[in-house]
C-alpha cells in the first residue's frame, strides 16, 4: 500500500516538471531569433553576463534580453545563451550588460542553453553589475587579485577554494586537479554552505542568540553568500537544502537527507526543467545522494578491514565516486586511478582553506592587512591541495583509459554496482556475481594494456607528419632527418604537452603560429623552451604581442613572416607562401594565416611527403594565394579552417592531395568539417583524415610514388 503514494508522489513531480518546460518553451524560441538562424543573419544583441568572464575567455554563458534586427527597434526577449569565439579584453562582471553584433545558432530543444551566439565585432561592455551584484563582484575581484600575488599553485588555487573563482588556475593546475578528481573542490557546494551556515550558528550561540534569530541570520548570509560565490547550478543545489534544513530547524520538523535532496531538485526543475541538461547539476545532485545514501553503509562494511575513522574518510570519496563515475565517462573516458586515495589526503585541508579565504575576501576592504594574512595563511592549505593534485596526476596510469559514450557509462554502472554489492551485502552476494565483477576486471586489464601495446606497436616508425587530437584546432607536427616542425599548438597546453610526450617529442626546431586564434595559439606554453626558431603573422592587439614575447622570453628566434623566405627543414624544403608583404585589405587573423609548403630536397631513404598547411584561410583568401604562387600537386594538404564551407574548389583542384588532414572536435558546433569541403575533397580525389573520427593522425610514404600510408590512433 505504501508503494502507491510514492508512485503517486512521482506522478505529480513528473507532471509539474513536464508542465514547467510546457510553459516556458515558447519563450525559448522568440521569432527574432528563429528569424535571425534561418536566414543566417547577423543581429544586434544586449546581453547579461551569466558568470564572471575572465579577460582572454573566449566562451562564456550570458542572458539575451534584447534583440536587434538591421535598423529596427530594439525587442526584447529572454533566453540562456552561449558566446563562443568573443574577443575579451577585460573582466566582465556577472551581470554586466554587454553589446554584441553576432550570427546566432540555435541548439537542440533539449540543451540547457538556448543558443549559441558567435560574435561579429567587439563586445562592449555597456553598464557594469547592478548595485546588488556589484559588491560581490568587488570582493571576488579584490580576493583573486591578493591570491594571484602569492606563490606557486597555492596562490593559484585559493580564490577556487574558498568562492569557486578558478580564473587564476592555469591549465596544467586545472589538468591534475581534473586527473587526481579533485576539481570538486573548487565547484562551491554544499560542504561550502554548511561551513558558512556552521559558522554563524556558533557565533550565534556564543553572543547567546535565540536558535531563530540564528537560523534567520544564517538564511540572510546563505543569500548573500550565494550572490557572492555566483548561482551556478551546483551551489543552487547545494543553497537550497541548506534552507529546507534550516527552515525545518526554525518549525521543529525533523531533518533527513534524502527527502531534502528530493525536494530541492524537484524545486530546481519545476522553475528550470533544462537543469536536468547540465553536467554540473547532475554531478552535484549524484555526489549528494551517494553521500547521503552509502557513505555510512560503506564506512561500516569498510570497518572489516581498516579501523573505523579511517573507513569513514575512505567511504566518503568512494561514494561519491561509484554515484558519480557512470556520467563522468560521458564527459572523460578514463578512470581516475588515484581519486579516492587523493581526496583522502586533500580533503582535510579543504575547510581550513575555505574559512580563511572566506575571512580574507571580507577582511581584504575592510582591513587590508588582515585580509593579506589571512590569504598567506590560507595559502598553505591551498598549496597542499594543489601539491596533491600534481603528483596523483604524474603518478603511472594515473588515469586508465574506457569505453566512451552511453556504453561506457552503462558498463561502468554495472561495475560499480558490482562493487557496492561485494562491499554492502558480502552474505548475499553471490559466486556467479563475483565472479563476474573478476571477470569485468580481468578483462577490462587485459583489453587496456592489450590495446595500448597493439596501438603503440602498430605506429609506423617512419612517420613524416602526424596530427596531434587535440578537439578543435590545429596542431600538426612535420618530422624530417631528425628535425622537427610544428605549425599551431591548438586550444590549450595540457593537450599539447601530452601529444608532444606520446610521440617523444622533447626539441621543435620550428614552430609556425599561423595566426592567433585560440584553437592554433592557446597551447603555447606547453612548447615554451623548447623552440629554435619561430615564425608568426601580423598582430593585431597586445595579447598577440604577449605571445609573442613569451615566446623571445623562452629562447625561440621569433621572426614576422610574410611571402618569400625559403630554407630547409632536414630534407625538406619549407616556404613561405603567404601572407603577402603588404597585407593592404587583409587584417590579421584568418585572412592572413601563415601558409607554409614543404618539398623534397634531399635523399629520403623512403621517399618524403610534399606538403602544404592552409591555417585558416576562407576562400577569397585561397584564391589570392593562387593567383600569388605557382602552386603544384603535393602529397598531404592541411584543409583550411578545420573544413569549413568558405573554401575554394580551384586550390584544392590544383594541389591535388592524396590525403587532406582535418584538425576537428568531435563535438564542435560549427558543423565541422562541412558536407561541402568533403564533397570538394572527394571531387578531386583526396582522401578526408579527420582527428574527430580517428584521433591521432600518423602520416609516412607509401609503397610506391604519390601513396601514403595512414595510420590512425582510433
Amino acid at each position: 500500500m505504501l508503494a502507491r503514494p510514492r508512485f503517486a508522489l512521482v506522478v505529480v513531480a513528473v507532471a509539474l516538471c513536464c508542465t514547467s518546460v510546457a510553459f516556458q518553451s515558447p519563450g525559448r524560441n522568440p521569432a527574432v531569433l528563429t528569424q535571425a538562424v534561418d536566414q543566417h543573419r547577423t543581429v544586434h544583441l544586449t546581453l547579461n553576463a551569466a558568470e564572471t568572464v575572465q579577460r582572454g575567455q573566449g566562451s562564456f554563458a550570458v542572458h539575451v534580453i534584447g534583440v536587434r534586427v538591421s535598423n529596427q527597434p530594439m525587442l526584447p526577449v529572454s533566453v540562456s545563451a552561449l558566446v563562443f569565439g568573443a574577443d575579451v579584453r577585460e573582466r566582465i562582471g556577472i551581470g554586466s550588460e554587454i553589446d554584441l553584433d553576432a550570427s546566432v545558432v540555435a541548439t537542440k530543444p533539449g540543451d540547457e542553453k538556448g543558443y549559441l551566439l558567435f560574435p561579429r565585432g567587439p563586445t562592449t561592455v555597456v553598464q557594469g553589475p547592478p548595485w546588488y551584484l556589484a559588491w560581490s563582484d568587488d570582493l571576488r575581484r579584490g580576493l583573486a587579485r591578493a591570491a594571484g600575488q602569492l606563490p606557486g599553485d597555492g596562490g593559484q588555487l585559493l580564490a577556487g577554494l574558498a568562492i569557486g573563482d578558478t580564473g587564476n588556475v592555469s591549465d596544467t593546475l586545472n589538468t591534475a586537479m581534473k586527473a587526481s578528481s579533485l576539481t570538486h573542490l573548487t565547484a562551491v557546494s554544499g560542504a561550502n554552505c554548511a561551513v558558512v551556515i556552521g559558522l554563524i550558528m556558533l557565533a550565534g550561540g556564543a553572543v547567546g542568540a535565540s536558535r531563530r534569530v540564528r537560523i534567520a541570520a544564517s538564511i540572510a548570509v546563505l543569500i548573500g553568500f550565494v550572490v557572492l560565490v555566483t548561482p551556478q547550478p551546483s551551489v543552487l543545489r547545494a543553497a537550497l537544502m541548506a534552507l529546507l534544513v534550516l527552515v525545518a530547524l526554525a518549525v521543529g520538523r525533523p531533518i533527513r537527507g534524502l527527502p531534502v535532496l528530493s525536494v530541492a531538485i524537484l524545486l530546481l526543475l519545476i522553475v528550470d526543467p533544462w537543469l536536468g541538461r547540465n553536467y554540473g547539476f547532475i554531478l552535484s545532485v549524484l555526489a549528494t545522494a551517494g553521500l547521503v545514501l552509502l557513505a555510512g553503509p560503506l564506512a561500516e562494511a569498510l570497518t572489516r578491514w581498516i579501523p573505523a575513522k579511517l573507513a569513514l574518510v575512505v567511504a566518503v570519496p568512494l561514494a561519491a565516486q561509484l554515484t558519480c563515475q557512470p556520467v563522468i565517462i560521458l564527459l572523460n573516458a578514463s578512470v581516475p586511478t588515484y581519486g579516492v586515495i587523493a581526496n583522502m589526503l586533500a580533503e582535510p585541508a579543504a575547510p581550513v582553506a575555505t574559512v580563511l579565504g572566506l575571512a580574507a575576501c571580507i577582511a581584504l576592504p575592510l582591513i587590508p592587512a588582515l585580509g593579506v594574512l589571512l590569504c598567506q595563511l590560507a595559502w598553505l592549505p591551498s598549496a597542499w591541495i594543489a601539491a596533491v593534485a600534481r603528483f596523483f596526476a604524474a603518478a603511472p596510469l594515473a588515469r586508465l583509459p574506457w569505453l566512451d559514450g552511453a556504453p561506457g557509462a552503462l558498463l561502468m554502472a554495472l561495475v560499480s554496482a558490482l562493487l557496492l554489492g561485494a562491499l554492502l551485502a558480502p552474505a548475499i552476494f553471490s559466486r556467479w556475481m563475483a565472479l563476474a565483477l573478476a571477470v569485468l576486471i580481468v578483462s577490462y586489464v587485459g583489453v587496456t594494456v592489450g590495446t595500448r601495446i597493439a596501438e603503440v606497436a602498430g605506429r609506423p616508425a617512419n612517420w613524416q607528419i602526424a596530427v596531434c587530437d587535440i578537439g578543435q584546432g590545429d596542431a600538426v607536427l612535420v618530422r624530417s632527418a631528425g628535425k622537427v616542425a610544428l605549425i599551431d599548438v591548438g586550444p590549450k597546453p595540457p593537450i599539447m604537452a601530452a601529444c608532444l610526450t606520446e610521440l617523444g617529442i622533447t626539441h621543435i626546431d620550428l614552430l609556425v603560429l599561423t595566426h592567433y586564434d585560440l584553437d592554433h595559439v592557446g597551447g603555447v606554453d606547453a612548447v615554451l623552451g623548447m623552440v629554435d626558431r619561430a615564425f608568426v603573422g601580423p598582430t593585431a592587439d597586445r595579447q598577440d604581442e604577449r605571445i609573442v614575447a613569451g615566446l623571445a622570453i623562452g629562447g625561440a628566434e621569433v621572426e614576422r613572416m610574410s611571402r618569400g623566405p625559403t630554407g630547409t627543414l632536414g630534407d625538406l624544403r619549407w616556404s613561405i607562401l603567404w601572407p603577402p608583404v603588404r597585407l593592404g585589405d587583409i587584417e590579421p587573423g584568418n585572412p592572413a594565416s601563415i601558409t607554409v609548403q614543404f618539398t623534397p630536397v634531399g635523399a629520403c631513404p623512403e621517399g618524403c611527403l610534399s606538403s602544404i598547411f592552409l591555417g585558416d584561410l576562407g576562400e577569397d583568401a585561397q584564391n589570392r594565394l593562387m593567383a600569388a604562387n605557382r602552386l603544384g600537386p603535393v602529397d598531404v594538404v592541411k584543409v583550411a579552417h578545420h573544413g569549413s564551407a568558405d573554401q575554394s574548389l580551384r586550390l584544392y583542384q590544383r594541389v591535388h592531395a592524396v590525403v587532406g588532414v582535418i584538425g576537428v572536435g568531435a563535438t564542435n558546433t560549427y558543423g565541422h568539417p562541412t558536407q561541402h569541403l568533403l564533397d570538394i575533397l572527394a571531387s578531386v580525389g583526396t582522401q578526408a583524415e579527420r582527428t574527430d573520427l580517428s584521433g591521432m593522425i600518423l602520416l609516412a610514404p607509401g609503397g610506391a610514388p604519390a601513396e601514403v600510408s595512414v595510420w590512425r590512433q582510433r
